[in-house]
């Protein structure tokens, strides 16, 4: 008998269950009409469904709140919902059982439950004093009391105002670092690092964000301060720093001394690379005046048309009038003139770059090739240098080697 009754219970909750599946698509039918309904689902025993025009519109979904403490509320890393209740729940300090103290003896009336969740440092610190009184009292001091105010509204509704970060980022940096709030900490980083750092005030953040382990925002203060390191060294807040952290104020110096280092270094690195292209850039219209020809000079069995359009090589002109000097000078030898000297620095260049001297057809270049083999070590030495030196330069910047550029279709 109980065995009976026990199934004929499971039929009936299943026969219930059923017909309120039923019930609840017909319901939703009407907004989703992708789902149809099996015939004989309006009537089901006694119960008779209405017609799906009588069945009223729910209700719209909530929106966000619009009042004026909301509508000027920064999202952080994720989306802010704004909450009208947790506001209420702070300003009104509905049975609050913390109280804190700061700065003028002004209180500020909080719940523990909140402050533990949002806090692992205040959650450690009311711990400790539990059993001590139904409200527990803690102490903030060393910020102003509407910073405290800012920091303990934002543990409630993880939400800001701007005006109020823009006045108090400071003091809500060390608040964050403190308690160990990362989303608010971000935030104040945030600000600080986009159009707050000045020249007055960048050793004071530096200092600070030092201070509160922010790698990011010191590693900007540092380069603030080294690009400006001239006005930055005659401010107040420099001098400060130089009598409380001798030591910060020395690493500064060295650094800056490192960097004017590594930027003479750059700069002259610079220099170098480009007389390196230049010259190569002239070895390369020195092969291309005795090849091809130019307009006005060139090979004796070569046509020239001073209407041609001009040629791609920028050193063409300068070689062209160191040509027609050497040609004509009555003291073509090396020493004698100046011109002469650079032209015949030249020819030997090409020498010692050139792949193929049998074939080649810039001026002596076969007996400058042979010539430097009677040279003596420390010149050969230097020559080897500066080849090795303008094809590594034209290695880096992607062009082919001078060797290969001139050996191609001789």
């Amino acid at each position: 008998m109980a065995e009976n009754s026990r199934k004929k219970r499971v039929v009936f909750f299943c026969c219930v269950l059923i017909r309120e599946s039923y019930l609840l698509r017909s319901l939703f039918h009407r907004h989703s009409p992708l789902i149809p309904l099996p015939r004989g689902a309006e009537k089901m025993g006694d119960f008779t469904l209405k017609a799906t025009k009588d069945i009223p519109v729910p209700p719209p979904l909530c929106g966000r709140f619009n009042t004026s403490y909301h509508s000027n509320r920064q999202a952080l890393d994720f989306q802010c919902v704004p909450s009208a209740m947790s506001d209420r729940l702070f300003d009104e300090a509905y049975r609050a059982d913390v109280l804190i103290n700061t700065d003028n003896g002004n209180i500020i009336y909080a719940h523990a439950s909140i402050l533990g969740i949002a806090s692992p440092v205040l959650k450690n610190m009311l711990k400790l004093l539990k059993g001590r009184g139904h409200k527990r009292s803690i102490s903030i001091r060393g910020v102003p009391h509407d910073a405290v105010r800012v920091f303990i509204r934002f543990l409630y509704s993880n939400c800001y105002e701007i005006d109020e970060l823009e006045e108090h980022v400071l003091h809500l940096l060390v608040l964050s670092h403190t308690f160990v709030i990362p989303r608010l900490k971000r935030v104040c980083e945030r600000r600080l690092e986009n159009g707050f750092l000045t020249i007055e005030n960048v050793v004071d953040i530096f200092q600070l964000a030092l201070l509160c382990d922010a790698p990011r925002l010191s590693l900007i203060c540092h380069r603030f301060i080294l690009k400006s390191f001239k006005a930055v060294s005659a401010t107040e807040g420099w001098q400060v720093m130089k009598q409380s952290h001798p030591m910060l104020e020395r690493e500064l110096t060295v650094s800056m001394i490192y960097e004017d280092t590594i930027q003479k270094e750059r700069t002259k690195w610079l220099k170098d690379r480009k007389i390196y292209l230049e010259l190569y850039e002239a070895m390369e219209a020195l092969v291309h005046i005795c090849k091809d020809g130019c307009r006005t000079i060139g090979p004796h069995n070569k046509g020239f048309n001073k209407d041609k359009a001009p040629c791609k090589f920028e050193a063409c002109k300068g070689l062209e009038s160191l040509f027609r000097h050497f040609s004509k000078c009555n003291l073509r030898v090396p020493g004698g003139c100046i011109q002469c000297k650079r032209m015949w620095q030249l020819l030997e260049l090409h020498s010692r770059l050139c792949a193929d001297s049998d074939m080649c057809r810039v001026p002596l270049c076969r007996t400058l090739k042979y010539r430097t083999t009677k040279q003596s070590k420390k010149e050969d030495m230097k020559w080897r240098i500066l080849v090795k030196k303008i094809l590594r330069t034209k290695s880096i910047s992607g062009a082919p080697f001078f060797s290969l550029a001139t050996t191609q279709g001789r």
